[in-house]
């Protein structure tokens, strides 16, 4: 099913009268649609993917013959300083210099490289060397080093792919973490770029003369070799391997490619300017990939979206502007109100913008529209808002690749991907089969065969919708969990499996039970049942002062917690019962977190309203 070739029907009648928006250089959507007797979907894009890259490490090879003099990856010298770092020339010396040291040390497609350190050009060349010789790396995320206090997932982690070399940047910053995986394996290599003490210097790979045998061995890479192993984020348990190979990358760059309705423009050299880490697959897999396969310029951006710290991204937002940027929905928002305060920041940024992307999580109405105000002011025209959806064992398998009014939507399947959407209750739930899947998981066989079907689509637990199920072609809708876990609008997973009930814990005897909201949204919030048995005990006005124990108790558990994925900001006490007949209460006695918020709406919109809404508690 196809609409008209302009893309007309997917802008809304009242959005005619609005600036146009600025052209997006892709087909518009095209769908085949096959529904089984059981309410099964199977979605295809009928636009056939491009031809992708052979591997990353061809594609490295490539470019750095193509235009070896072009800056490639840059970041701030200490203290906001100048860019510096490498051209593709430069950056294909350097890979080719690590690989050699890997093949020296004897590492194989049997090991691996972990990476604890958070994105730098250091880490970008250790990343290609491993690519050009075909030993996976193994990015995590610093904080399981620098955080934790016992190291859990580091351990886990480095028990899941036995690495033979780990990688930092800098030794004294990691150094718990050394003494944690020295206990592990005593014949651990460590790779730094300071060369501290009992530390290899990175510039000893960098500096080692390539022989012929890197080049046999980058013949060597095909479609099903192995590039990295990517860790879940742990929401639900501890992170799970997931083997991505230069295939599944081909597969998004070639599905992506054959949405093109037009070739690059010669000559021209993307900018662009990224925070999110490597240890996820927005950033470290899909984004630097794309960086590669456009022969643009990536800017390591050392801010992120939290106060004293996005601050460092609007100074670089000053000199970098742009073709296309993408955030987590968090950072758009404090990018707008940057913008609006200051009329040279949205100079800067509108300069060369074609396109934003957001992902991990819904970008707010009221956020589209101010950005679509801010673009209108500068530009006059608006801008193309787009979004891939997937997951770190699927990297990208659905885009919103057409323009549209809408925020929220997942888009269509990229060319190349079926999906299968297979009712689940009230909701359909998303599978998914295609060259961007992987084979399941590292050394975790049981868990694999948990993951897929009997047709061998992977699960995702995640549920969609038709926006207009008799338009498929205006595309889907992203419908929660399966599950009840949620992610806020940073990107961040709310694990209600393991927050609710020490969250329960936490304010007995005062709180019976209790459901989460925050989908999409700033923070997570709770709706409360107060305890019967409690309430007699408390005197004269019982529900004022088994608030204020709610609020002590919720205060002190938040000040404890951790990140925002463990705190609480608002809550309501609800004073009318669970409902059995509404659904709210099982037959089994357990409370259902989706009937339940579903049931209660507008109390959920109460705790996100501003100013809040009635009966609404500030923690």
């Amino acid at each position: 099913m196809s609409p008209a070739d302009d893309q007309a029907p997917l802008v809304n009648e009242a959005a005619r009268t609005l600036p146009p928006f600025k052209p997006l250089p892709q087909k518009a959507p095209d769908v085949s649609i096959e529904k089984t007797a059981d309410g099964t979907y199977y979605v295809r894009s009928n636009h056939p993917p491009a031809e992708g890259p052979r591997s990353i490490a061809h594609l490295l090879a490539e470019r750095a013959a193509a235009h070896p003099e072009r800056p490639y990856i840059l970041q701030r010298e200490p203290g906001h300083g100048p860019w510096k770092g490498v051209t593709y020339g430069e950056a294909k010396r350097a890979a080719d210099g690590i690989a050699q040291w890997l093949l020296d040390q004897g590492l194989t497609a049997d090991d691996s490289v972990m990476v604890l350190s958070a994105n730098s050009v250091n880490h970008a060349l250790m990343m290609l060397g491993c690519y050009t010789v075909g030993v996976p790396i193994a990015p995590i995320s610093p904080a399981y080093s620098l955080i934790s206090t016992d190291h859990a997932k580091l351990k886990h982690c480095f028990g899941v792919v036995r690495p033979k070399v780990v990688y930092t940047e800098s030794a004294a910053a990691f150094e718990r973490a050394f003494a944690t995986l020295r206990a592990l394996d005593a014949d651990l290599r460590f790779v730094t770029a300071d060369g501290a003490a009992d530390t290899i210097p990175l510039s000893e790979l960098t500096s080692t003369e390539p022989t012929s045998a890197v080049e046999a061995a980058r013949e060597t890479i095909g479609a099903s070799t192995v590039a990295k192993y990517l860790f879940t984020s742990g929401s639900t348990g501890m992170p799970k391997g997931v083997p991505q190979t230069h295939g599944m990358f081909a597969g998004v760059i070639a599905g992506g490619e054959g949405l093109r309705t037009e070739p690059p423009e010669p000559g021209l050299i993307p900018q662009s300017l990224e925070w999110m880490p490597w240890s996820h697959i927005s950033a470290g897999t899909i984004g630097f990939n794309g960086v590669l396969w456009g022969g643009g310029t990536l800017h390591l951006d050392e801010g992120k979206p939290i106060p004293g710290q996005f601050e460092t991204t609007i100074k670089n937002l000053y000199e970098i502007s742009p073709m296309g940027f993408g955030s987590a929905p968090v950072a758009f928002g404090m990018l707008v109100e940057a913008m609006e305060r200051d009329p040279e920041l949205r100079k800067s940024f509108f300069r060369n913008l074609r396109s934003c992307g957001y992902g991990g999580a819904t970008l707010s109405t009221d956020v589209s529209n101010r950005l679509q105000a801010l673009a209108i002011a500068e530009t006059g025209h608006r801008i193309p808002l787009t979004t891939m959806y997937g997951a770190t064992e699927t990297l990208g398998i659905t885009v919103v690749h057409w323009i549209t009014e809408l925020v929220g939507l997942i888009g269509l399947p990229l060319p190349g991907i079926t999906l299968k959407l297979v009712p689940n209750g009230s909701k359909l739930e998303v599978r998914v089969k295609g060259p961007t899947v992987t084979t399941g998981y590292h050394n975790d066989p049981e868990k694999t065969a948990a993951a897929f079907d009997e047709e061998g689509f992977y699960k995702l637990g995640d549920a969609c919708r038709f926006l207009d199920p008799e338009q498929p072609h205006l595309g889907l809708v992203f419908d929660g969990r399966v599950t009840e876990d949620f992610k806020l609008d940073s990107g961040t997973w709310v694990s209600v499996g393991t927050l609710r009930p020490d969250l329960v814990a936490a304010c007995t005897p005062y709180a019976f039970d209790m459901v989460i909201a925050g989908q999409d949204k700033p923070f997570a919030g709770a709706l409360i049942w107060p305890s019967p048995a409690a309430m007699p005990t408390l005197g004269d006005n019982p529900l004022e002062k088994l608030t204020a124990e709610l609020k002590e108790r919720i205060g002190e558990f938040n000040r404890t917690a951790g990140g925002s994925s463990r705190r609480v900001a608002r809550f309501i006490v609800m004073t009318e019962p669970p409902s059995i007949d509404g659904g709210e209460i099982t037959d089994k006695g357990y409370v259902n977190q989706r009937a339940t918020l579903e049931r209660r709406k507008a109390l959920v919109d109460a705790l996100y309203t501003n100013p809040p809404g009635p009966g609404v508690v500030v923690v």
